[in-house]
C-alpha cells in the first residue's frame, strides 16, 4: 500500500522560503525504478496544477511560473522528496500535494502537469504567502 505524507507547509511573507517534504512508504525511489514523482498545488477556486516533477534518474521538470525559484530533489535512501521554495509570492499560496505514478516522467511529456496522470497522492500541506 503506497502512502505519501507531506510536511513543511506554513505561513511566510513574500520573498521568504519554505521547504516541503514528502515521505513515501510502499513506494520505491531507487534510481532504476520506473516512476515519476511530482509536486502539485491547488489554490482557492483553481484547478490542481503540477509545479515540479522529478524522474527516477534525477531529471527535473518545472512549471514556468516557478522556474528559478523552486527546486525539486529526492533522497532515495530516505524515500523522501523535497520542494525548496524561494522568493515566494502571494500567488504561490495553495495546498501543495505530493504525487507519484509508475511511469517515467519523459513518457508523460508535457502532460506531467495534469493531475489525472498521477496515481498516488498525499493529503496536502497548506502554504500561505502574505504580501
Amino acid at each position: 500500500q503506497v502512502q505519501l505524507v507531506e510536511s513543511g507547509g506554513g505561513s511566510v511573507q513574500a520573498g521568504g522560503s519554505l521547504r516541503l517534504s514528502c515521505a513515501a512508504s510502499g513506494y520505491t525511489f531507487t534510481t532504476y525504478s520506473t516512476n515519476c514523482m511530482a509536486w502539485f498545488r491547488q489554490g482557492p477556486g483553481q484547478e490542481r496544477e503540477g509545479v515540479a516533477a522529478i524522474a527516477s534518474n534525477g531529471g527535473t521538470y518545472y512549471a514556468d511560473s516557478v522556474k528559478g525559484r523552486f527546486s525539486i530533489s529526492k533522497e532515495n535512501a530516505k524515500n523522501t522528496m523535497y520542494l525548496e521554495m524561494n522568493r515566494l509570492e502571494p500567488e504561490d499560496t495553495a495546498v501543495y500535494y505530493c504525487a507519484a505514478v509508475g511511469v517515467r516522467c519523459d513518457f508523460l511529456g508535457s502532460t506531467w502537469r495534469r493531475s489525472d496522470r498521477f496515481t498516488y497522492w498525499g493529503q496536502g500541506t497548506q502554504v500561505t504567502v502574505s504580501s
